[in-house]
Protein backbone atom coordinates (compact mmCIF):
# COMPACT_ATOMS: atom_id res chain seq x y z
CA UNK A 1 0.00 0.00 0.00
CA UNK A 2 2.85 2.24 -0.65
CA UNK A 3 3.19 2.87 2.99
CA UNK A 4 0.19 4.68 3.63
CA UNK A 5 -2.49 4.18 6.39
CA UNK A 6 -5.15 2.02 5.86
CA UNK A 7 -7.64 4.65 7.04
CA UNK A 8 -6.48 6.82 4.49
CA UNK A 9 -7.08 3.99 1.22
CA UNK A 10 -10.46 3.38 2.78
CA UNK A 11 -11.59 7.33 2.81
CA UNK A 12 -10.11 7.74 -0.70
CA UNK A 13 -10.98 4.55 -2.19
CA UNK A 14 -14.57 4.94 -1.49
CA UNK A 15 -14.82 8.23 -3.08
CA UNK A 16 -14.36 10.03 0.45
CA UNK A 17 -18.29 9.83 1.70
CA UNK A 18 -18.14 12.89 4.02
CA UNK A 19 -20.88 15.08 3.39
CA UNK A 20 -22.77 11.55 2.00
CA UNK A 21 -25.98 12.68 4.57
CA UNK A 22 -26.20 16.12 2.94
CA UNK A 23 -25.94 14.66 -0.23
CA UNK A 24 -29.06 12.82 0.48
CA UNK A 25 -30.94 15.67 1.96
CA UNK A 26 -29.87 17.38 -0.99
CA UNK A 27 -31.32 14.80 -3.03
CA UNK A 28 -34.61 15.26 -0.99
CA UNK A 29 -35.16 18.51 -2.38
CA UNK A 30 -34.15 17.64 -6.07
CA UNK A 31 -36.98 15.08 -6.10
CA UNK A 32 -39.42 17.68 -5.26
CA UNK A 33 -38.64 19.48 -9.28
CA UNK A 34 -37.29 16.63 -11.26
CA UNK A 35 -39.92 15.53 -13.73
CA UNK A 36 -42.20 12.38 -12.98
CA UNK A 37 -41.49 9.10 -15.58
CA UNK A 38 -44.44 10.49 -17.57
CA UNK A 39 -43.55 14.12 -18.01
CA UNK A 40 -39.56 12.73 -18.79
CA UNK A 41 -40.50 11.19 -22.04
CA UNK A 42 -38.84 14.24 -24.10
CA UNK A 43 -36.90 16.12 -21.30
CA UNK A 44 -33.80 15.46 -20.24
CA UNK A 45 -32.27 16.39 -16.74
CA UNK A 46 -28.81 16.08 -16.47
CA UNK A 47 -27.00 16.56 -12.63
CA UNK A 48 -23.37 18.37 -13.45
CA UNK A 49 -20.34 19.36 -11.18
CA UNK A 50 -20.26 22.71 -12.26
CA UNK A 51 -22.24 25.67 -12.07
CA UNK A 52 -23.96 27.49 -14.56
CA UNK A 53 -23.18 31.10 -13.53
CA UNK A 54 -23.92 32.86 -17.09
CA UNK A 55 -24.92 32.04 -20.29
CA UNK A 56 -22.59 34.19 -22.43
CA UNK A 57 -20.61 32.59 -24.69
CA UNK A 58 -17.69 34.49 -25.04
CA UNK A 59 -16.82 35.00 -21.50
CA UNK A 60 -15.98 31.18 -20.79
CA UNK A 61 -14.12 28.67 -22.07
CA UNK A 62 -14.30 25.46 -20.30
CA UNK A 63 -16.16 21.86 -20.05
CA UNK A 64 -17.68 22.36 -17.19
CA UNK A 65 -19.99 24.48 -19.03
CA UNK A 66 -19.86 24.07 -22.04
CA UNK A 67 -23.66 22.78 -22.32
CA UNK A 68 -24.26 26.81 -22.90
CA UNK A 69 -22.37 26.53 -25.81
CA UNK A 70 -23.11 23.57 -27.12
CA UNK A 71 -26.99 23.67 -27.45
CA UNK A 72 -27.62 27.14 -27.31
CA UNK A 73 -25.34 28.73 -29.92
CA UNK A 74 -23.17 27.30 -33.43
CA UNK A 75 -20.45 28.26 -34.62
CA UNK A 76 -18.56 28.32 -37.88
CA UNK A 77 -16.92 24.77 -37.60
CA UNK A 78 -17.98 22.58 -34.82
CA UNK A 79 -16.31 18.95 -33.72
CA UNK A 80 -17.86 16.18 -33.96
CA UNK A 81 -17.63 11.95 -33.17
CA UNK A 82 -14.33 10.43 -31.62
CA UNK A 83 -11.52 10.35 -32.99
CA UNK A 84 -12.47 14.20 -33.31
CA UNK A 85 -13.56 15.33 -36.90
CA UNK A 86 -13.96 18.98 -37.67
CA UNK A 87 -16.95 19.75 -39.30
CA UNK A 88 -19.02 22.94 -41.07
CA UNK A 89 -21.48 24.07 -39.23
CA UNK A 90 -22.76 27.79 -39.88
CA UNK A 91 -20.71 27.60 -42.56
CA UNK A 92 -20.89 25.38 -45.24
CA UNK A 93 -17.58 25.81 -46.80
CA UNK A 94 -13.76 27.45 -46.68
CA UNK A 95 -10.67 28.27 -48.44
CA UNK A 96 -7.60 28.98 -47.42
CA UNK A 97 -5.25 31.53 -49.35
CA UNK A 98 -2.07 30.47 -50.65
CA UNK A 99 0.07 32.04 -47.89
CA UNK A 100 -1.77 30.92 -45.28
CA UNK A 101 -3.10 33.65 -43.68
CA UNK A 102 -6.78 34.56 -44.98
CA UNK A 103 -9.83 31.91 -44.34
CA UNK A 104 -13.07 32.54 -46.38
CA UNK A 105 -16.12 31.15 -44.95
CA UNK A 106 -19.37 30.50 -46.99
CA UNK A 107 -22.40 30.55 -44.55
CA UNK A 108 -25.62 28.21 -44.72
CA UNK A 109 -28.07 30.78 -45.99
CA UNK A 110 -30.84 28.25 -44.13
CA UNK A 111 -29.71 29.01 -40.53
CA UNK A 112 -31.84 31.28 -38.74
CA UNK A 113 -31.39 32.56 -34.71
CA UNK A 114 -34.41 31.51 -32.47
CA UNK A 115 -36.31 35.18 -33.13
CA UNK A 116 -36.46 33.86 -36.57
CA UNK A 117 -33.96 36.74 -38.15
CA UNK A 118 -31.10 35.04 -40.78
CA UNK A 119 -27.59 34.21 -39.30
CA UNK A 120 -25.67 36.57 -41.58
CA UNK A 121 -21.69 37.28 -42.13
CA UNK A 122 -22.07 40.86 -40.00
CA UNK A 123 -23.22 38.80 -36.83
CA UNK A 124 -19.96 36.79 -37.59
CA UNK A 125 -17.78 39.76 -37.39
CA UNK A 126 -20.01 40.98 -34.43
CA UNK A 127 -19.00 37.85 -32.74
CA UNK A 128 -15.41 38.11 -33.35
CA UNK A 129 -15.27 41.45 -32.33
CA UNK A 130 -17.00 40.56 -28.83
CA UNK A 131 -14.32 38.23 -28.49
CA UNK A 132 -11.58 40.41 -29.04
CA UNK A 133 -12.95 43.41 -26.94
CA UNK A 134 -13.96 41.59 -23.89
CA UNK A 135 -10.37 39.95 -23.53
CA UNK A 136 -12.33 36.66 -21.83
CA UNK A 137 -12.99 33.13 -22.00
CA UNK A 138 -11.17 31.97 -25.90
CA UNK A 139 -10.08 36.17 -26.59
CA UNK A 140 -6.45 34.52 -25.49
CA UNK A 141 -5.65 32.32 -28.49
CA UNK A 142 -7.72 34.98 -30.94
CA UNK A 143 -5.24 37.48 -29.74
CA UNK A 144 -2.16 36.06 -31.00
CA UNK A 145 -3.31 35.18 -34.34
CA UNK A 146 -5.65 38.22 -35.41
CA UNK A 147 -6.73 41.87 -34.56
CA UNK A 148 -9.61 43.65 -34.23
CA UNK A 149 -11.18 44.87 -37.38
CA UNK A 150 -9.49 41.71 -39.14
CA UNK A 151 -12.86 40.22 -39.94
CA UNK A 152 -14.75 41.42 -43.29
CA UNK A 153 -18.09 40.37 -44.42
CA UNK A 154 -17.63 40.52 -48.32
CA UNK A 155 -21.01 39.92 -48.57
CA UNK A 156 -24.39 38.69 -46.36
CA UNK A 157 -23.23 35.18 -46.35
CA UNK A 158 -19.15 35.25 -46.59
CA UNK A 159 -16.70 36.34 -44.22
CA UNK A 160 -13.09 36.67 -44.55
CA UNK A 161 -10.60 36.61 -41.96
CA UNK A 162 -6.71 37.88 -42.25
CA UNK A 163 -4.79 36.58 -39.73
CA UNK A 164 -1.42 38.32 -38.10
CA UNK A 165 0.53 35.00 -38.80
CA UNK A 166 -0.49 32.01 -40.95
CA UNK A 167 -1.73 29.56 -38.48
CA UNK A 168 -3.96 26.18 -38.60
CA UNK A 169 -5.07 26.59 -35.55
CA UNK A 170 -7.30 29.51 -36.39
CA UNK A 171 -9.74 26.91 -38.00
CA UNK A 172 -10.19 24.85 -34.91
CA UNK A 173 -10.24 28.07 -33.00
CA UNK A 174 -13.79 28.75 -35.26
CA UNK A 175 -15.64 26.42 -32.88
CA UNK A 176 -15.19 29.25 -30.67
CA UNK A 177 -16.71 31.75 -32.39
CA UNK A 178 -20.37 30.95 -31.19
CA UNK A 179 -22.34 33.59 -32.94
CA UNK A 180 -24.51 35.81 -31.64
CA UNK A 181 -27.36 37.66 -32.78
CA UNK A 182 -25.99 41.36 -33.34
CA UNK A 183 -28.79 43.46 -33.20
CA UNK A 184 -30.64 41.82 -30.32
CA UNK A 185 -27.45 42.40 -28.20
CA UNK A 186 -26.67 45.80 -29.26
CA UNK A 187 -30.21 46.49 -28.57
CA UNK A 188 -29.68 45.38 -24.43
CA UNK A 189 -26.12 46.99 -24.54
CA UNK A 190 -25.84 49.36 -21.61
CA UNK A 191 -22.96 51.70 -21.15
CA UNK A 192 -20.78 50.10 -23.88
CA UNK A 193 -20.67 46.52 -22.38
CA UNK A 194 -21.30 44.74 -25.52
CA UNK A 195 -24.54 43.64 -23.79
CA UNK A 196 -22.63 41.50 -21.50
CA UNK A 197 -24.84 41.82 -18.44
CA UNK A 198 -27.89 41.25 -20.45
CA UNK A 199 -26.35 38.36 -22.57
CA UNK A 200 -24.92 36.52 -19.10
CA UNK A 201 -28.76 35.80 -18.36
CA UNK A 202 -30.33 35.44 -21.81
CA UNK A 203 -29.47 33.63 -24.96
CA UNK A 204 -29.09 35.35 -28.50
CA UNK A 205 -28.12 32.45 -30.32
CA UNK A 206 -28.93 29.87 -33.23
CA UNK A 207 -28.38 26.53 -31.36
CA UNK A 208 -30.58 23.64 -31.53
CA UNK A 209 -32.24 24.35 -28.61
CA UNK A 210 -33.17 27.86 -27.13
CA UNK A 211 -33.67 29.07 -23.78
CA UNK A 212 -36.84 28.79 -21.80
CA UNK A 213 -35.47 29.29 -17.58
CA UNK A 214 -32.04 30.57 -16.11
CA UNK A 215 -30.75 30.95 -12.77
CA UNK A 216 -27.49 31.24 -12.19
CA UNK A 217 -27.43 29.51 -8.84
CA UNK A 218 -29.46 26.34 -10.26
CA UNK A 219 -28.82 25.96 -13.98
CA UNK A 220 -30.92 26.31 -17.48
CA UNK A 221 -33.75 25.01 -18.68
CA UNK A 222 -34.38 24.94 -22.79
CA UNK A 223 -36.46 24.02 -25.42
CA UNK A 224 -36.18 22.30 -28.96
CA UNK A 225 -35.78 24.85 -31.24
CA UNK A 226 -37.76 23.40 -34.83
CA UNK A 227 -36.19 25.42 -37.57
CA UNK A 228 -32.59 24.76 -36.56
CA UNK A 229 -30.44 24.10 -39.79
CA UNK A 230 -29.23 20.91 -38.66
CA UNK A 231 -32.83 19.36 -38.85
CA UNK A 232 -34.19 16.91 -36.65
CA UNK A 233 -34.15 13.11 -36.71
CA UNK A 234 -37.03 10.87 -36.02
CA UNK A 235 -36.44 11.12 -32.23
CA UNK A 236 -35.52 14.30 -30.38
CA UNK A 237 -35.76 15.52 -26.86
CA UNK A 238 -38.60 18.31 -26.16
CA UNK A 239 -36.39 19.80 -23.26
CA UNK A 240 -33.06 19.65 -21.68
CA UNK A 241 -32.20 20.99 -18.24
CA UNK A 242 -28.96 21.29 -16.95
CA UNK A 243 -28.54 21.62 -13.48
CA UNK A 244 -25.81 22.06 -10.56
CA UNK A 245 -25.44 19.11 -8.31
CA UNK A 246 -21.92 19.53 -6.87
CA UNK A 247 -22.44 16.28 -4.08
CA UNK A 248 -21.38 13.83 -5.88
CA UNK A 249 -23.68 11.01 -3.79
CA UNK A 250 -27.02 13.17 -5.08
CA UNK A 251 -26.12 13.11 -8.58
CA UNK A 252 -24.99 8.83 -8.14
CA UNK A 253 -28.41 8.68 -5.93
CA UNK A 254 -30.21 10.97 -8.39
CA UNK A 255 -29.28 8.78 -11.11
CA UNK A 256 -30.07 5.59 -9.79
CA UNK A 257 -33.49 6.71 -8.44
CA UNK A 258 -34.54 8.94 -11.97
CA UNK A 259 -34.50 12.64 -10.96
CA UNK A 260 -31.89 13.16 -13.14
CA UNK A 261 -31.27 11.30 -16.71
CA UNK A 262 -27.24 11.67 -16.83
CA UNK A 263 -24.33 12.81 -14.99
CA UNK A 264 -20.98 14.48 -15.22
CA UNK A 265 -18.59 11.14 -15.23
CA UNK A 266 -15.84 12.47 -12.71
CA UNK A 267 -16.65 9.66 -10.04
CA UNK A 268 -15.02 6.92 -9.08
CA UNK A 269 -14.94 3.13 -10.01
CA UNK A 270 -17.03 2.58 -7.02
CA UNK A 271 -19.61 5.49 -7.75
CA UNK A 272 -19.63 4.23 -11.05
CA UNK A 273 -20.18 0.49 -10.73
CA UNK A 274 -22.80 1.35 -7.75
CA UNK A 275 -24.94 3.06 -10.63
CA UNK A 276 -24.45 0.25 -12.90
CA UNK A 277 -25.43 -2.58 -10.41
CA UNK A 278 -28.58 -0.88 -9.89
CA UNK A 279 -30.22 -2.08 -13.25
CA UNK A 280 -31.11 1.41 -14.21
CA UNK A 281 -28.08 3.08 -15.24
CA UNK A 282 -25.47 2.65 -17.95
CA UNK A 283 -22.13 3.33 -18.26
CA UNK A 284 -20.90 4.30 -21.24
CA UNK A 285 -17.06 3.96 -22.04
CA UNK A 286 -15.11 6.26 -24.25
CA UNK A 287 -11.55 6.91 -25.47
CA UNK A 288 -11.02 10.62 -24.30
CA UNK A 289 -7.82 13.09 -24.19
CA UNK A 290 -8.48 14.62 -20.70
CA UNK A 291 -5.39 15.12 -18.29
CA UNK A 292 -5.74 15.48 -14.69
CA UNK A 293 -2.70 17.32 -12.93
CA UNK A 294 -1.50 19.47 -10.40
CA UNK A 295 -0.95 23.02 -11.43
CA UNK A 296 2.29 24.26 -9.30
CA UNK A 297 3.21 28.16 -9.19
CA UNK A 298 6.32 28.78 -10.46
CA UNK A 299 6.22 32.22 -9.53
CA UNK A 300 5.93 31.78 -5.94
CA UNK A 301 8.39 30.76 -3.50
CA UNK A 302 9.25 28.02 -2.62
CA UNK A 303 7.79 26.77 -5.74
CA UNK A 304 9.47 29.16 -7.88
CA UNK A 305 12.66 26.70 -7.01
CA UNK A 306 12.82 23.47 -9.63
CA UNK A 307 14.31 20.92 -6.51
CA UNK A 308 11.22 21.68 -4.34
CA UNK A 309 8.86 21.27 -8.03
CA UNK A 310 10.91 18.19 -8.62
CA UNK A 311 10.46 16.68 -4.68
CA UNK A 312 6.78 17.03 -4.90
CA UNK A 313 6.09 15.27 -8.44
CA UNK A 314 8.51 12.49 -6.84
CA UNK A 315 5.62 12.49 -3.74
CA UNK A 316 2.38 11.69 -5.16
CA UNK A 317 1.48 7.86 -5.72
CA UNK A 318 0.64 7.59 -9.08
CA UNK A 319 0.39 3.82 -9.14
CA UNK A 320 -1.89 3.98 -5.52
CA UNK A 321 -4.30 6.67 -7.32
CA UNK A 322 -4.65 5.63 -10.86
CA UNK A 323 -4.31 1.47 -10.01
CA UNK A 324 -5.63 1.77 -6.21
CA UNK A 325 -8.41 4.75 -6.13
CA UNK A 326 -8.99 4.83 -9.62
CA UNK A 327 -9.47 0.88 -10.24
CA UNK A 328 -7.08 0.94 -12.83
CA UNK A 329 -10.11 3.11 -15.14
CA UNK A 330 -6.84 5.60 -16.55
CA UNK A 331 -3.76 5.83 -18.06
CA UNK A 332 -0.73 7.15 -16.58
CA UNK A 333 0.55 10.87 -18.50
CA UNK A 334 3.57 11.91 -17.17
CA UNK A 335 3.97 14.96 -19.53
CA UNK A 336 1.77 18.06 -20.13
CA UNK A 337 0.54 16.30 -23.77
CA UNK A 338 -1.59 13.04 -23.64
CA UNK A 339 0.28 10.03 -24.80
CA UNK A 340 -2.02 9.20 -26.88
CA UNK A 341 -1.91 12.33 -29.09
CA UNK A 342 0.94 13.04 -31.62
CA UNK A 343 3.69 15.12 -29.96
CA UNK A 344 3.68 13.58 -26.84
CA UNK A 345 7.59 12.05 -25.71
CA UNK A 346 7.69 8.41 -24.28
CA UNK A 347 11.02 9.30 -22.58
CA UNK A 348 10.36 11.49 -19.53
CA UNK A 349 8.18 11.64 -16.50
CA UNK A 350 8.34 10.93 -12.49
CA UNK A 351 7.31 8.31 -10.48
CA UNK A 352 7.01 7.80 -6.95
CA UNK A 353 9.57 7.39 -4.97
CA UNK A 354 10.32 9.45 -1.68
CA UNK A 355 13.41 9.05 -0.97
CA UNK A 356 14.11 11.11 -4.67
CA UNK A 357 11.75 13.39 -3.40
CA UNK A 358 13.66 13.82 0.41
CA UNK A 359 17.14 14.11 -2.22
CA UNK A 360 15.93 16.89 -4.27
CA UNK A 361 14.95 18.93 -1.59
CA UNK A 362 18.42 18.15 0.15
CA UNK A 363 19.87 20.08 -3.26
CA UNK A 364 16.75 23.26 -3.26
CA UNK A 365 18.04 27.09 -2.06
CA UNK A 366 14.48 27.70 -1.09
CA UNK A 367 13.45 27.37 2.14
CA UNK A 368 9.60 25.85 2.87
CA UNK A 369 8.77 27.73 5.65
CA UNK A 370 4.87 27.74 5.68
CA UNK A 371 2.08 24.96 5.00
CA UNK A 372 1.28 24.93 1.00
CA UNK A 373 -1.90 25.17 0.31
CA UNK A 374 -3.50 22.50 -2.24
CA UNK A 375 -6.92 23.43 -3.76
CA UNK A 376 -9.64 21.06 -5.05
CA UNK A 377 -12.45 21.33 -6.68
CA UNK A 378 -15.84 21.24 -4.63
CA UNK A 379 -18.13 18.63 -6.23
CA UNK A 380 -15.70 16.39 -8.02
CA UNK A 381 -14.61 13.76 -5.65
CA UNK A 382 -11.33 12.81 -7.83
CA UNK A 383 -9.85 16.15 -7.09
CA UNK A 384 -10.16 15.48 -3.57
CA UNK A 385 -9.15 12.68 -3.75
CA UNK A 386 -6.25 13.50 -5.44
CA UNK A 387 -5.31 16.59 -3.10
CA UNK A 388 -5.45 14.49 -0.22
CA UNK A 389 -2.95 11.91 -1.16
CA UNK A 390 -0.53 15.02 -2.55
CA UNK A 391 -1.07 15.88 1.32
CA UNK A 392 0.09 12.64 2.58
CA UNK A 393 2.94 12.28 0.48
CA UNK A 394 4.21 15.67 0.76
CA UNK A 395 3.77 15.29 4.77
CA UNK A 396 5.82 12.03 4.47
CA UNK A 397 9.02 14.33 3.14
CA UNK A 398 8.51 16.80 5.93
CA UNK A 399 6.39 19.38 3.70
CA UNK A 400 3.52 20.72 5.83
CA UNK A 401 0.21 21.32 3.41
CA UNK A 402 -3.08 22.17 3.98
CA UNK A 403 -6.02 21.02 1.45
CA UNK A 404 -8.81 23.62 0.79
CA UNK A 405 -12.15 23.07 -1.71
CA UNK A 406 -13.76 25.80 -4.27
CA UNK A 407 -16.06 25.49 -6.78
CA UNK A 408 -14.86 25.25 -10.26
CA UNK A 409 -15.66 28.79 -11.26
CA UNK A 410 -13.80 30.06 -8.25
CA UNK A 411 -10.86 28.21 -9.16
CA UNK A 412 -11.14 29.71 -12.96
CA UNK A 413 -11.20 33.51 -11.19
CA UNK A 414 -8.32 32.77 -8.84
CA UNK A 415 -5.76 31.03 -11.20
CA UNK A 416 -5.85 33.97 -13.78
CA UNK A 417 -4.05 36.19 -11.53
CA UNK A 418 -0.49 35.49 -10.13
CA UNK A 419 -1.36 37.31 -6.50
CA UNK A 420 -4.29 34.82 -5.79
CA UNK A 421 -3.61 32.06 -8.03
CA UNK A 422 -3.28 28.85 -5.26
CA UNK A 423 0.58 27.15 -4.79
CA UNK A 424 -0.84 23.93 -5.76
CA UNK A 425 -4.53 23.39 -7.60
CA UNK A 426 -5.63 20.10 -9.18
CA UNK A 427 -8.03 19.79 -12.03
CA UNK A 428 -8.28 18.71 -15.71
CA UNK A 429 -7.72 19.79 -18.85
CA UNK A 430 -9.83 18.96 -21.33
CA UNK A 431 -9.87 18.70 -25.25
CA UNK A 432 -10.99 22.08 -27.11
CA UNK A 433 -9.62 20.99 -30.30
CA UNK A 434 -7.27 17.47 -31.01
CA UNK A 435 -4.06 19.41 -31.36
CA UNK A 436 -1.17 19.63 -28.52
CA UNK A 437 -1.21 23.39 -28.48
CA UNK A 438 -4.68 22.63 -26.46
CA UNK A 439 -2.72 21.13 -23.70
CA UNK A 440 1.39 22.19 -23.22
CA UNK A 441 0.98 25.52 -25.43
CA UNK A 442 -2.15 27.04 -23.62
CA UNK A 443 -0.51 25.94 -20.21
CA UNK A 444 2.92 26.26 -20.31
CA UNK A 445 3.60 29.00 -23.04
CA UNK A 446 4.72 32.50 -20.75
CA UNK A 447 2.38 34.48 -22.92
CA UNK A 448 -0.87 32.45 -22.09
CA UNK A 449 -0.55 33.92 -18.44
CA UNK A 450 -3.88 35.46 -17.20
CA UNK A 451 -5.89 32.22 -18.42
CA UNK A 452 -7.31 29.77 -16.38
CA UNK A 453 -5.23 26.98 -18.30
CA UNK A 454 -1.52 28.51 -17.50
CA UNK A 455 -1.87 28.54 -13.78
CA UNK A 456 1.42 27.25 -13.00
CA UNK A 457 2.68 31.22 -14.41
CA UNK A 458 5.86 29.06 -15.97
CA UNK A 459 8.29 31.33 -18.42
CA UNK A 460 11.22 29.38 -20.26
CA UNK A 461 12.48 31.34 -23.21
CA UNK A 462 13.36 28.42 -25.28
CA UNK A 463 9.97 26.66 -24.39
CA UNK A 464 8.17 29.85 -25.68
CA UNK A 465 10.53 29.69 -28.62
CA UNK A 466 9.48 25.97 -29.36
CA UNK A 467 5.44 26.71 -28.77
CA UNK A 468 5.83 29.39 -31.50
CA UNK A 469 7.65 27.44 -34.18
CA UNK A 470 4.89 24.82 -33.32
CA UNK A 471 2.32 26.79 -34.16
CA UNK A 472 3.65 28.66 -37.33
CA UNK A 473 4.63 25.09 -39.29
CA UNK A 474 1.66 23.80 -41.45
CA UNK A 475 4.26 20.15 -41.77
CA UNK A 476 2.68 18.09 -38.52
CA UNK A 477 6.34 15.80 -38.41
CA UNK A 478 8.10 19.41 -37.68
CA UNK A 479 5.23 20.70 -35.44
CA UNK A 480 5.59 16.89 -33.33
CA UNK A 481 9.08 17.34 -33.11
CA UNK A 482 8.79 20.94 -31.44
CA UNK A 483 6.07 20.08 -29.09
CA UNK A 484 8.01 16.86 -28.42
CA UNK A 485 11.60 19.10 -27.10
CA UNK A 486 8.95 21.62 -25.57
CA UNK A 487 7.54 18.82 -23.35
CA UNK A 488 11.24 17.22 -22.15
CA UNK A 489 12.16 20.98 -21.11
CA UNK A 490 8.80 21.71 -18.86
CA UNK A 491 8.62 18.20 -17.84
CA UNK A 492 13.02 18.51 -16.41
CA UNK A 493 11.65 21.95 -15.24
CA UNK A 494 8.78 20.26 -13.27
CA UNK A 495 6.04 22.86 -14.33
CA UNK A 496 3.39 20.94 -12.74
CA UNK A 497 2.56 17.54 -11.58
CA UNK A 498 0.83 15.28 -14.59
CA UNK A 499 -1.26 12.19 -13.40
CA UNK A 500 -3.60 10.29 -15.53
CA UNK A 501 -5.23 10.33 -18.72
CA UNK A 502 -8.54 8.71 -18.76
CA UNK A 503 -11.05 7.48 -20.85
CA UNK A 504 -14.51 9.13 -20.61
CA UNK A 505 -17.10 7.34 -18.54
CA UNK A 506 -20.59 9.00 -18.96
CA UNK A 507 -23.57 7.66 -16.34
CA UNK A 508 -26.71 7.69 -18.34
CA UNK A 509 -30.51 6.26 -17.58
CA UNK A 510 -31.06 3.28 -19.58
CA UNK A 511 -33.97 5.09 -21.24
CA UNK A 512 -31.81 7.49 -22.71
CA UNK A 513 -30.50 7.07 -26.24
CA UNK A 514 -28.41 8.95 -29.05
CA UNK A 515 -25.77 10.44 -27.12
CA UNK A 516 -22.77 11.40 -28.84
CA UNK A 517 -19.45 11.60 -27.64
CA UNK A 518 -16.89 13.80 -29.14
CA UNK A 519 -13.38 14.19 -26.59
CA UNK A 520 -14.26 18.44 -27.54
CA UNK A 521 -17.49 18.59 -25.25
CA UNK A 522 -17.79 15.23 -23.03
CA UNK A 523 -21.43 14.76 -24.70
CA UNK A 524 -23.07 17.58 -23.68
CA UNK A 525 -24.71 18.17 -26.90
CA UNK A 526 -28.28 17.35 -26.88
CA UNK A 527 -28.96 17.84 -30.25
CA UNK A 528 -29.29 13.84 -31.14
CA UNK A 529 -30.24 12.64 -27.75
CA UNK A 530 -33.88 11.50 -26.86
CA UNK A 531 -35.37 9.62 -24.04
CA UNK A 532 -37.79 6.56 -24.85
Amino acid sequence: MHAMSKDLWARLSTGLKVGAVAGLAALAGTAAIAPSPADAKGRFVFANESEYDTLDPHTVWDVGRVAVRLNLYDGLMRWQNNPPVLEHWLAESHTLSPDGGTYTFKLRKNAKFHDGTPVTAKDVVYSMERILALGKGAASQFKKVIEPGAAKALDAHTVEFKLKVPTQVFLWLTTEIHVVNSALVQKNEKDKDWGQAWLSKNVAGSGAFKLKQFDPAIGFVAERFPAHFKGWGAKYLDEIEFRAVKEVNTRVLGTIKGDFHGAGGYMTTDQLNKMKESGNVNILEEESMRIMLFFLHNQRAPLNDVNVRRAINYAFDYDGFNKNILGGLVQRNPTPVPGNLWGAPKDVGYSYDLDKAKAELAKAAAKIDRPLEIVFLSGFSQSEQAATLMQNGLQKVGIQSKVVGNPWPTVVDKVQKPDTAPDIVVYWISAYYADPHNWIGEMYHSGQWGTFKAASFYKNAKVDELLDKAMKSTVQAERAKHYEEAARIVTNDAAGVWIYNTKWYGPYRKEVKGISFSPIGSAQEMRTAWVE
